[in-house]
């Protein structure tokens, strides 16, 4: 049995701990947070923009810590979970790696790539599993499109589109804060650039245009040039929508006998062939906003019950994707193409 300790009790600790329900072979047993309410089980102030409504939890068997030493010191705690902002990512994950726990951390990993080094480097000094919880792969929309396209099923990505459009996040102020999450280029787009790299690979260059707002991009669409012969591959990402329409995803990926054409706004994943024909794939989940979440968490539990790391949830894989994003935010500010290395 693999034992969780969840830090922070915001939105996306409530998600993981309400997911963390439905595993097979892991179980939360520890919370962490400063709010004694929280701590006591009142959780209604948790709201995100998804989800089950918040309120009270039954954390009966669940110790509640109000210091991060003391989890880091509960010998029934195996991994480390950690849903705080951004901010705060990389000095928990790596007091957590140094006290010897495996590690599962939101995305984004961190907020600059140097951080994101120190934490994998953490992780291979202590010999534990840093995990990155990237969850947009285990969407069944997405994970269909990365599956076909790393087992060759329609042959190599010849190009790509990818979309995905929020209204300002004004549910909550620390997302808000591009201080501590590094604005919708890093925080909201951090999805694009994570799928793009596990199903395209690193690009070469970056090439963005997009809008600056308090120093912080807000919106921005961005080529990826990996040279001759390679995919081309675009993304436009940002917060500037209007209320009316609080989100949007999707993709168009053109394969060499296939094209994979999905957008949360109306149209259900389709999958066009060579002889014309249109069909729609059945997928799993049923529309359930915790689905996802809980193959994900399944994943952790399952790495660090086996000690392998799932390509998923790579830390490398997480790495790259900041790095990216940050090299497309130079982009927009220089006005030209910039190098990934």
């Amino acid at each position: 049995m693999v034992r969780i300790g969840i830090v922070g009790v915001g939105f996306m600790g409530r998600i993981h701990f309400l997911a963390a329900r439905r595993l097979t072979g892991g179980k939360v047993t520890a919370v962490c947070s400063r709010d004694p309410a929280k701590r006591a089980g009142d959780w209604t102030n948790t709201r995100g923009n998804f989800g089950p409504e918040p309120g009270r939890v039954d954390l009966t068997g669940v110790k509640a810590y109000a210091d991060f030493a003391d989890l880091l010191a509960d010998p029934d705690v195996d991994l480390v979970d950690i849903c705080t902002v951004t901010d705060q990512h990389a000095a928990l994950a790596v007091r957590a790696l140094e006290a010897g726990k495996h590690v599962l951390v939101e995305k984004a990993i961190a907020l600059t790539p140097a951080d994101a080094d120190a934490m994998v480097s953490a992780a291979k000094a202590a010999g534990r599993l840093l995990m990155v919880a990237h969850v947009l792969p285990f969407f069944p929309e997405f994970r269909y499109a990365a599956e076909a396209v790393r087992g060759g099923r329609h042959g190599r990505v010849l190009a790509a589109h990818f979309r995905r459009v929020i209204a300002r996040p004004d549910w909550s102020a620390d997302m808000g804060d591009a201080a501590k999450t590094g604005g919708p280029a890093v925080d909201l787009h951090i999805h694009d650039t994570h799928f793009i790299g596990l199903v395209c690979g690193v690009p070469k260059e970056v090439f963005a245009v997009g809008t600056v707002e308090k120093d912080a991009v807000t919106h921005l669409t961005t080529s990826y040039l990996y040279g001759p012969g390679g995919p081309a591959v675009t993304c436009s990402s940002g917060a500037l929508t209007m209320p009316g329409r609080p989100f949007a995803h999707g993709f168009e990926i053109f394969l060499e006998q296939a094209t994979l054409v999905y957008d949360s706004g109306g149209v259900p994943l389709t999958l066009l062939t060579a002889d014309g024909k249109a069909s729609h794939p059945e997928l799993p989940g049923g529309g359930d906003p915790l689905s996802a979440f809980a193959d994900e968490l399944q994943a952790a539990a399952d790495g660090v019950a086996s000690g392998t790391e799932p390509d998923l949830l790579s830390g490398r894989l997480a790495r790259d994707a900041l790095v990216l994003c940050h090299r497309e935010c130079e982009s927009v500010r220089a006005g030209k193409p910039v190098a990934v290395a």
